[in-house]
């Protein structure tokens, strides 16, 4: 491949794309659960949840195309296997789950363990003056906030 010359150097970008290496693997296992809960949830907020749940993995699934390709636009590789988003992502994984007040409670911590994990990120994107991924991780930030404020509405009595 030939050199990337884009103003930022090759220790930034590498750093850059650790780090959104972790956030599009928080992401991907985020909308693995998200859809999971999805096909399995029940009860009196049945149709609400499996809407709300729908929503929410369809644009998980635009987010890490999005990611992905950042990390690619700064010319490193974009992990995409199991293995490697197990071994980098920071969110709770649990597959005995079936109770939709658990399921809402997992997805806040969820979508909160995101916004963590892209506050790490955008101090090493900004230093390095990469306002594309600080914009990408920007967004990604408010959106998740948005999306654990509405589901921590849910557990409101």
């Amino acid at each position: 491949m030939e050199q990337i010359n884009i103003g930022i150097s090759d220790k930034d970008r590498e750093a850059i794309a650790q780090g959104l290496a972790r956030l599009l693997a928080d992401s991907y296992t985020l909308y693995l659960q998200t859809h999971n809960f999805h096909w399995n949830v029940t009860g009196p907020q049945f149709r609400t949840l499996h809407l709300m749940f729908e929503e929410q993995y369809t644009e998980l699934a635009t987010a890490v195309d999005d990611i992905a390709e950042r990390i690619r636009s700064l010319g490193m590789r974009a992990p995409g296997t199991y293995k490697e988003f197990s071994q980098l992502t920071s969110v709770e994984e649990r597959d005995d789950v079936t109770d939709s007040r658990e399921m809402v409670q997992l997805l806040v911590k969820g979508h909160e363990t995101v916004v963590r994990t892209c506050r790490a990120v955008l101090p090493i994107a900004q230093e390095a003056a990469d306002e594309a991924s600080a914009d990408v991780l920007i967004g990604r930030m408010a959106l998740h906030e948005k999306t654990a404020w509405m589901l921590r509405a849910l557990l409101e009595d």
